[in-house]
């Protein structure tokens, strides 16, 4: 995969405090890493250690406490239509159709409805949801309804997907079947992805590189390349490799 030298994300010194009347609440401390173009990160960390925060620090959905967040060589300080994000729930509209849903940001942007209908048409493509154009949310399954998210937030074509846990409600067998579509979505696309997820498997499957972080407040306490060979299957799950990664992460989400 080719990689440009300078990196689309840096992090420096980030950190968060959330006043609480006792002092405030720590929820990141010292937070610093940089991603390059076209980079699939996963974070990945025990409940409470700040992944979803940290997520909307990169998107400009929260102001850091400390440190910095530098996206495209510009500091961070509100969402931006470069970075897309996709939430844990997918937050469809209930009265609009999968196209429609899709759509959406286009549509508030004021754009030609050929240009609309051309660009969803693409991703419903892309999604695999051809011939679910005019079916509403209540008719989906959980993983379609996360397909029709994720659509939406690459309608605007950004150069930073954020995936916060998108998959984390859905069955084993959906996930799994989720994680092989979204890995296909990013090799069609090569979006910058940053994806929180409480899998290790899941993150080792999909990465090139993944985070742990440590209970609050949250700090790197690994940063690792995934040094998988791509293509991948759910079969790379039994191999020694895989296991030797899965034990790092593992242990150092213990310690």
């Amino acid at each position: 995969m080719s990689q440009h030298e300078q990196p689309i994300l840096s992090v420096a010194g980030l950190g968060i405090t959330f006043p609480n009347g006792n002092g405030g609440f720590r929820a990141l401390a010292d937070i610093t890493f940089s991603i390059r173009e076209q980079e699939f990160l996963c974070v990945v960390g025990p409940s409470g250690s700040g992944k979803t925060t940290l997520l909307k620090l990169l998107a400009g959905l929260a102001i850091p406490s400390a440190g910095e967040v530098i996206f495209e060589g510009e500091q961070i300080t509100k969402p931006r239509r470069r970075i897309g994000f996709v939430f844990q729930e997918a937050n469809l509209m209930p009265w609009r159709s999968v196209q429609d849903n899709i759509a959406l940001p286009l549509e508030l942007e004021g754009l030609s409805e050929e240009h609309i209908q051309t660009r969803t048409a693409e991703l419903i493509d892309l999604v695999g949801l051809t011939d679910f154009e005019k079916s509403y949310p209540r008719d989906l399954s959980g993983g379609m309804a996360q397909r029709v998210a994720i659509a939406r937030a690459l309608i605007h074509q950004p150069d930073l997907l954020l995936l916060d846990e998108p998959f984390g409600s859905l069955d084993a067998l959906t996930r799994e079947r989720m994680g092989t579509e979204l890995n296909r979505i990013w090799r069609a696309r090569r979006v910058t992805v940053v994806m929180v997820t409480h899998s290790i498997s899941e993150a080792v499957l999909l990465s090139d590189r993944i985070i742990v972080l440590g209970s609050r407040p949250g700090r790197i306490k690994l940063d690792v390349d995934n040094s998988l060979a791509r293509p991948r299957d759910l079969g790379m799950k039994h191999t020694h490799e895989f296991g030797l990664l899965v034990g790092q992460i593992r242990e150092a989400i213990a310690e």
